[in-house]
């Protein structure tokens, strides 16, 4: 699988630990933003990673900042992103099982390396469900398109 990954300032070391993780479970990885300075403002790898992901060069996305809020928010605005911010494993594989999640998004400041790549593992190793759970997202793309989901 090929894996689209970026940071801020705060996300650095993380993405260096998930970097090599990845590339040991056989994972192609595209290091879309690395921040070398010493503050990199957010939006930038979030929308760099959900570019990625959007466009087919990688086939899902992970973005770190402080919090993992901002980075959430940021990658949700490229149409065709669903970007779900995860604080466990189990949250992670719920967001690609029933909510066809395609970034992950999560916290250097709460959490460690070790626990994001145990996020990104679940996220990387969980399938879609479909079912009712594709009409849901259906209604996601709806909003997308501008359009209002209680008319689907």
């Amino acid at each position: 699988m090929r894996i689209a990954i970026g940071s801020d300032h705060r996300g650095g070391g993380a993405v260096d630990h998930l970097e090599r993780h990845l590339a040991s479970r056989g994972h192609e990885v595209l290091s879309v933003w690395p921040c070398d300075a010493d503050s990199c403002d957010y939006p930038e790898p979030a929308y760099a990673v959900a570019r990625a992901v959007a466009d087919g060069e990688a086939d899902l996305g992970v973005v770190i900042c402080g919090s993992g809020i901002g980075v959430s928010i940021a990658a949700n605005k490229v149409p065709g992103i669903r970007a779900a911010l995860a604080r466990d494993a189990h949250a992670a594989e719920m967001s690609r099982r029933h909510n066809d999640a395609n970034v992950l998004c999560a916290a250097a400041d709460r959490d460690d390396p070790e626990t994001i790549a145990a996020m990104v593992d679940a996220f990387t190793a969980t399938a879609f469900e479909g079912g009712r759970h594709a009409r849901r997202v259906e209604k996601i793309q709806v909003i997308e398109r501008g359009g209002d989901p209680r008319q689907v």
